[in-house]
Formats: C-alpha cells, structure tokens, sequence
C-alpha cells in the first residue's frame, strides 16, 4: 500500500506524456477516417529530431520539442502526400495496413541514420523532490508541464480559432462543410501537419525520461492505440482520458504484475471499456 501514491504520480506523469501523441492519433481519424498505424515511426523520429537539436546543436529541450514538432509535422506530411493520400479512396483498411508499411521504411530510415545504438539527450542531472514520501524527478514536473501546455493549446484551438473549427466541420461532415466553402484536403493536409508534430513532441517527451533507439515509437504505439480506443475514436478530450486510464492503470498493475506485462493493461482496458461504452468512454467525434 505504500507504494500507491508513488505509482498514482507515476501514472498521472506517464498518462499525461501518453496523451500527446494519442491526441495527434484520434485527430487524424477523426479528420481522415482511418487508423494511421505510423505515428510509431513519427514518435521516433520526433524523439530523434529532438536528440540532434538538443545534443547536436546544443539547444535547451523546450527548443528541440519545437524542432521534433516541426521536423515529424513536416515528415509526417510529405509521407501521406507520397504514400497514404493516392490510397485512401481504396477504404480506411488499404489505408492502415499502408500505414503500417510506412511505419516500417520510416523506422528503417532512422535505423540507417542514427543506427542501432541506444542515444540520451543532454539534460542537467538533478536529485529528484521527496514529496510526502512521493519521488518525484524535476524533469518530469517539466515534462508534465510542456504537456499540459500543449494540451492547453491544442483544446482552445480547437474551440476558438477558425482552423480548429474548420478541423471539427470536416471531422462532423465533410461533403456539408465543403458546402460551406471549407477545403477538406487542405484541412486535412494541415490536420496531418499538426497531429504528426504532436506525435513527434509526443516522442520527445516520452524519451526525456529514458533514452531513444530506432524503436521508441513502436514500443508506445500499444499504449497510445489503447489511449485512443478507450477515450473514443475522433475524440480529442477523449484520447487525453483515455491516456490517463492507460497509464495509471499500467503504473498500477505494477503491484500485482511484473513490469514485462504491463503493456497488457491497455488491452484490458480496452475490452473492459468496450465491453460497457462501444464508442469509448466519450464516444466518438466527442469536442
């Protein structure tokens, strides 16, 4: 019992960080109708983007989240132009599996450019805050914050400015909101820019804590899918919900399960969400 409150801080962390690469997930189906399976190399290549701007150039980790959210937002669209975009009117299946292609060559290109090799980022060694007998790293209460920025952002965004209603008119109704002299392509387009930035912060952020290797991303895209799923498929609040679940829920499972299971708890919730709320806890297509 002792070690509840240690693991519930844990896992508020850990879910926060989650849910910035879930929201870039749920938004582009909710946008573009289908499971885009290659956020995994997306996050990797954010983490790594961050890596080269933090250690390379020297940069401070908010400058490099900015340079991982650029370089995968700027990627990840090139890569659906090139890729994903001609096969979309083929169904969200071609799409997925496609995607899942995608994430492979995007690994690999990373694989050949940075190699195999485990990579820390550059950051100050600080001794972690006890807390009430909580630990608590400063690094993480920074983490913890950027996150909560960038889902400060990306909420009132979506509510008060006319990109993110444009982004929620397509997400509702595309052939209505083309009517109403709204581009979907060019929503769409701009949704994947921002969501695959997402994604990449998401994947700096998550390394942060630990160190990066050319599959970082596939190792969190368990979690995030499970994020997304639970929260509701298309819902951004729902996906943030839904990262909060997984990753106390993982944290948690630690009391009764060795850590080599704990990606397991995101399938769990799944069906035991699904199995009560078959459109997730907020449903879908929930702002």
């Amino acid at each position: 019992m002792d070690l509840i409150p240690q693991l519930l801080v844990n896992g508020i962390i850990s879910g926060a960080l989650l849910a910035i690469p879930a929201i870039g997930f749920t938004a582009i189906f909710a946008v573009l109708r289908f499971p885009n399976f290659s956020v995994a190399s997306l996050a990797t290549i954010g983490a790594f983007a961050g890596y080269a701007a933090n250690v390379g150039l020297g940069l401070p980790a908010v400058p490099a989240l900015v340079a991982a959210f650029m370089v995968a937002g700027l990627v990840g669209l090139a890569s659906d132009e090139i890729a994903l975009r001609p096969l979309r009117p083929y169904g969200a299946l071609t799409a997925a599996i496609a995607s899942i292609a995608l994430t492979i060559v995007l690994e690999n290109m990373v694989r050949f450019g940075f190699g195999n090799d485990l990579r820390g980022y550059d950051l100050p060694l600080v001794r972690d805050w006890r807390i009430m007998g909580v630990r608590v790293g400063p690094q993480q209460v920074q983490n913890l914050a950027l996150a909560l920025v960038i889902m400060a952002g990306v909420f009132a965004a979506l509510k008060f400015s006319r990109i993110g209603k444009a982004m929620r008119a397509v997400a509702d109704n595309p052939t209505l909101a083309e009517l109403k002299g709204i581009d979907p392509v060019r929503v769409g387009r701009l949704t994947v820019f921002v969501a695959m930035g997402l994604v990449g912060a998401g994947g700096m952020l998550l390394g942060l804590g630990t160190s990066i290797d050319p599959l970082t991303g596939f190792r969190f895209i368990l979690p995030i899918f499970a994020a997304a799923v639970v929260g509701g498929l298309g819902s951004i609040p729902g996906a943030a919900l839904g990262a909060m679940v997984v990753g106390i829920g993982e944290e948690l499972s630690l009391l009764v399960l060795s850590p080599a299971y704990k990606s397991a708890v995101g399938f769990i919730a799944i069906v035991l969400v699904l199995a009560f709320r078959p459109r997730g806890l907020l449903g879908e297509r929930a702002y």
